[in-house]
């Protein structure tokens, strides 16, 4: 399988969450949003010109800035 960073995403693409880069400040930050290792997450909008990256997962959707979301590291669903 493919791990890239979040922003890499195509719009409604899922991945999985595998690791989150960054120190303790980011991590609870993301696990505050619900977004940690194991995760299933959909994008479903990002902005071109490092924009927020809009992502659902389960029943939420939650906008990430760019920074932040380049610091999600996720595993590529295949099909």
């Amino acid at each position: 399988m493919k791990e890239v960073h979040l922003t890499q995403l195509n719009l409604n693409t899922t991945g999985v969450v595998r690791r989150i880069e960054g120190g303790h400040g980011v991590r609870q930050k993301l696990e505050a949003l619900g977004i940690r290792p194991g995760k299933r997450v959909t994008v479903v909008s990002s902005h071109f010109w490092r924009g927020p990256v809009t992502v659902r997962m389960d029943k939420a959707q939650v906008a990430i800035g760019h920074g932040m979301a380049e610091r999600i590291v996720v595993e590529v669903e295949s099909g």
